[in-house]
Formats: structure tokens, sequence, C-alpha cells
């Protein structure tokens, strides 16, 4: 899809959009032998990344099934899921019984974890992103794995750096990013252990109009509150090219694991959105902080040789997220904490 609508309406046509595939996805499922599973579908991309996938097969004019599986203590979710032709299967990815009962498929997108709320619960987020990852494993061990993470296993970089590559060494700053980090650890330890092919897909900063960092900054200036610019730059990219790249990571799976950084390839500075932003939203603009040296910066350029420049870029992006706030579209009350470097989320 080239041509882009000057702004995003509503949810409907935000999810509608999200799950158009483009050409290179499309032919990849023409080569994918097996169904997909997507375990952890109902959290904040697993719905759209599930519609992106059955839309590609559609389009692909292939039989493939698609298959999501979660919690789903929201109905509304696995509503719209199997509306899309997404069959869904409920299940507690940390009961060993559930997860063992699972149908055995060539494919899974691992997107299970917990990041907020960590402070207080630290024992639920080593389990979730670490316990359920050795259950899938183990019931799994034949099958492709893509296994979301996250860029904070990184250390935190200085902007000159360019960022982490895929050969830093992790250095993960609290008990979020140490779990996240462990979660890694488990799958590397299975994909030696029984030659399960895995992905490793650091993501940093997804961008959905309901959440992420630029919304993040606008819902500030659309409150006349003061936008933090503790941390100063940021990385992120279009929800929908972080789903087609992790669906396309599909045929990257190797043994021992394969990692994969995926964001935007420009390092984004907190002031020029804001103040881009501002004016859009026809909003004064104040900030609070000083901004430090350093941040979660990672360097997508492997993503980038592999798939090629996202299909939407930041000054889209920037604009899309303060047209929709402006607009009084909703958000879900899920902050990313991009200003966090201290590591407590």
């Amino acid at each position: 899809m080239n041509a882009y609508p000057e702004k995003i309406a509503d949810v409907a046509m935000l999810e509608e959009l999200l799950a158009v595939p483009n050409a290179e996805l499309i032919s990849m499922m023409t080569r994918l032998p097996g169904d997909i599973m997507i375990l952890g579908v109902a959290g904040k991309m697993g719905v759209t990344m599930a519609m992106l996938a059955a839309n590609a097969i559609k389009a692909a004019n292939v039989k493939k099934r698609v298959i999501g599986v979660a919690r789903f203590s929201n109905a509304e979710e696995r509503e719209k899921l199997e509306k899309a032709g997404v069959e869904t299967v409920v299940c507690n990815l940390l009961d060993r019984e559930q997860v063992n009962s699972l149908e055995k498929v060539e494919n899974i997108i691992f997107m299970a974890g917990r990041k907020f709320g960590t402070g207080g619960s630290e024992e639920q987020t080593w389990a979730m992103n670490v316990l359920a990852p050795a259950l899938v494993c183990e019931h799994f061990k034949e099958s492709r794995i893509v296994a979301f993470s996250t860029g904070c296993v990184y250390p935190l970089e200085k902007l000159e750096s360019c960022g982490s590559t895929e050969e830093t060494v992790p250095s993960p700053v609290g008990e979020y990013s140490q779990s996240c980090l462990g979660r890694e650890r488990v799958f590397q330890y299975y994909s030696k252990m029984n030659g399960t092919k895995v992905l490793l897909f650091r993501l940093n900063y997804s961008i959905d109009l309901r959440y992420g960092v630029l919304h993040d900054i606008a819902l500030n200036i659309r409150d006349g509150k003061p936008v933090d610019n503790s941390v100063g730059f940021f990385n992120c990219i279009w929800q929908g090219d972080a789903n087609s790249n992790a669906l396309r990571s599909l045929e990257l799976c190797e043994s021992p694991c394969a990692i994969l950084n995926v964001t935007g390839p420009e390092t984004a500075s907190v002031a020029a959105a804001a103040k881009k932003m501002g004016e859009l939203m026809g909003k004064e603009v104040t900030f609070k902080g000083e901004p430090g040296e350093i941040g979660y910066l990672n360097n997508s350029g492997k993503m980038c040789r592999l798939f090629g420049y996202p299909q939407v870029s930041l000054d889209q992006m920037v604009i899309w997220q303060a047209l929709w706030l402006a607009d009084g579209n909703i958000s879900i009350g899920k902050p990313t904490h991009f200003e966090v470097n201290n590591g407590k989320f």
C-alpha cells in the first residue's frame, strides 16, 4: 500500500490499515510450509498480527491456518479474530498441561510477556518471561519459533554510538530487562539442546496510535502537561511493519538462535517530534528534565538489509499520531516508559 490517508479516523480504520499485507509477505506465504500459531495473541500487537497473517494467506491463495492462543480476558478481541478467519484457543501459558494440549504446528510466533507493573510483582514477571518460554520450547521443539524480545536487553547507548547491533553483548538494566534476557537464554538453551530453529526478535517501540512513544509524547501535549525530555532520543517502528517483519522472520529461524533488531532506522528526537506534533495539534509544548546522554538506541541495519526500509516513515507516524489524539481517539492506557533509563518500569 503506497498511498496513505492524511489521517486515521478511528479504530476500525487503524486496524484495517495495520492488517494490509505487502507483496513480500504475501509471497512468503506461498513458500512457508505449515500453519501459524501466535502465542499471546490478545496483547497489544497480536490481534493485528493475526489479522495481517490471515489477509496475507488469503491474498496468496494458499491453504494455511492462523491460530491465536491467549487467555482471552477480553471477549471482544476473540470475536474480532474469529471474524477475521483466525482460529482461537484459550490457554494459560504458565500451565504445563494446557500448553501440552496445544496442537503442534510448524510455525510459532511467541509474543507472551510481561512488562508493565514489574515493580512489586517481580515473581510474576519472571514467571511469564522465563517459565512460559520453557514450557513452550519443550512442547514445540520441532517448530520454527520467532520469539519476541526487546532492545532493553542491550546496554544504554550514547547518541553518537549509532545504537546497539545484534553483536552487542547484552547488559540489561533492572529486573524487567534482566527477565527478558532470561527469556532469550531459555530459547537459546532449547534451540541448542533440541535443534529448534528460533529467531530472537528484539523490538523496540512499536507505534500503533493507541499506545507507543509518540502516543505518550502527544498525550502530554494534548493534556497541557510537560513532555519528559530526560531521554532525548528514541527509535520506533510502525506496528504494521513490525508485525510483517515478525511473520517474515519465520523463514530466518536458525539453530543456534538467530537475532534481529527491529526498529526504525532513524534516531528520533523527543524535542523535534514534540514540536511537530504540537504544531499539528495547535498546542503549546513544554518540557521537563534535562536530556541525558544515554538511552535505548538500537541499530536496525540488518533488518533493513533483509526486509527493506519500513513502509511507514517516521514523519508519517508523527502526523498520524498528532491527529489521532487531536480528534479525541482512544488510548489503551499502557505507557511505554520510554523516558526510563534506570530499568525501573
